[in-house]
């Protein structure tokens, strides 16, 4: 009695465990769009992200302390082989000469503050943050390569879901003839050999099933890396609706990548004519040493001195016309590599819809062959239960209707993908 109710109770867990435990934890389902988004979610490299964003603030943060004051702090002891001395010697009365030493000593500090830098420090944190855009455009740029090979994973996997279904349906054509070859065997009107040739059929046919669930297997593991969530046979690639076309201009992450680091060179030339403007700010100094400000004296004392100070600093001008230069190439080489990818990306534009279409017409004409094919089909079904029609004949009506309807499910997979693909060209990706 204590062995049926384990059982019982076993049971009744095996039928309440439902699929989400093995599969993702709580979906069983997934679209293509969740793929996508806990692929980018797990992507390794989605955690520069948070780092690029973090360093672009810092950078930001650093370049404005450059208004507040700089605190300097020198010292130095020299020792300097002659000193100012007086050409006279007759004494005054109340008057006596001072010498100085020739060993001097001074520790000082200074403050400086910026009044105008001709827009130096603006300039560092505009181009602190244009760096920061380009490197969270360059990780997008990396996450479009990314949607490539989940889609690779994706459609493969659909395609073997479907080539399983059509396996099923070839395997119940196998024994449908199966049945009615034993029945003509029993009645002596077919040799056993019959029998033999369909078995061996349907056994090829379970062999071409074990290879189909073991590309599956590997498809989903690969899946599940990238979107770090357990994936096993239970779980459900949900077949996508074609996308929506909307708009064939590619919109790509490279093209404001191309714009952002042009925005960078522009930033860098007006650095240029910055750093020969002059540069205002005030200053106080204090510190201590011999002697002092007080020349007559050749004691230790303290002192300090403050005001404005002016740099103006003209070394700028001799190479300046050569880095104006510099950057205007770099710049014509960016336009050069942004025209490049326009029309790489617009030769795989034109490859892909060459592709939809010929998927599509090819579709049609699917449709059309399997028809006729499971006319035959039916046909030869009908003649092999009636003896005038061989095993051998049988199968190879079989095949050529599986064929087909391989070649459907085959079409049909690669049209979705190629469509899918097109929307990753053009930058569409994230629309569906």
């Amino acid at each position: 009695m204590l062995k049926c109710s384990v059982r019982l109770i076993l049971s009744l867990a095996m039928l309440i465990i439902p699929c989400s435990s093995v599969c993702g934890q709580t979906i069983s389902h997934f679209s293509i769009e969740q793929v996508y988004q806990l692929a980018q979610k797990n992507y390794p490299l989605i955690k520069q992200r948070d780092l690029i964003a973090k360093a672009s603030d810092y950078s930001v943060s650093n370049a404005a302390k450059g208004y507040l004051p700089a605190l300097v702090v020198n010292g130095q002891a020299t020792y300097q082989s002659t000193v100012t001395s007086f050409p006279f010697t007759v004494p005054v009365p109340g008057f006596t000469l001072p010498t100085y030493s020739k060993d001097q000593y001074r520790v000082y500090g200074e403050i400086d503050q910026v009044v105008f830098d001709g827009g130096t420090i603006k300039n560092q944190k505009q181009s602190a943050r244009v760096n920061g855009i380009i490197q969270e455009q360059n990780l997008e740029v990396t996450l479009y390569a990314l949607y490539d090979r989940v889609n690779q994973l994706f459609f493969g996997t659909l395609l073997i879901n479907e080539q399983l279904k059509q396996n099923d349906l070839l395997k119940q054509d196998i024994l449908n003839g199966i049945s009615k070859a034993k029945a003509l065997v029993a009645n002596g009107t077919a040799y056993r050999s019959s029998v033999d040739e369909l078995e061996a059929q349907l056994l090829q046919a379970q062999q071409a099933m074990v290879e189909l669930k073991a590309g599956k297997k590997a498809y989903l593991s690969m899946l599940s890396l990238f979107i770090n969530s357990p994936l096993d046979e239970s779980c459900i690639l949900d077949k996508p609706a074609p996308p929506a076309y909307t708009d064939d201009r590619v919109t790509r992450p490279e093209l404001l990548a191309y714009d952002l680091q042009k925005r960078n060179y522009d930033l860098q030339r007006q650095m240029l004519n910055i750093q020969l403007l002059p540069k205002f700010g005030f200053f106080a100094q204090g510190g201590y040493g011999r002697p002092g400000l007080n020349s007559l004296n050749n004691n230790f004392a303290w002192y300090y001195i403050g005001g404005l100070k002016l740099s103006w600093n003209f070394g700028g001008l001799y190479t300046l016309k050569n880095q104006r230069q510099i950057l205007g190439i770099d710049k014509t080489s960016l336009d050069v590599q942004k025209e490049t990818f326009l029309f790489n990306t617009t030769l795989t534009q034109k490859q892909q819809q060459a592709d939809i279409e010929k998927y599509n017409d090819l579709f049609k004409q699917d449709n059309a062959i399997i028809a006729l094919r499971e006319s035959v089909k039916k046909a030869a079904s009908a003649q092999l239960e009636n003896g005038v029609l061989s095993a051998h004949d049988y199968i190879n009506q079989v095949n050529a209707e599986d064929q087909a309807r391989q070649n459907l499910i085959l079409h049909q997979i690669e049209l979705l993908q190629s469509q899918y693909n097109y929307q990753n060209t053009i930058g569409n990706i994230k629309n569906q």
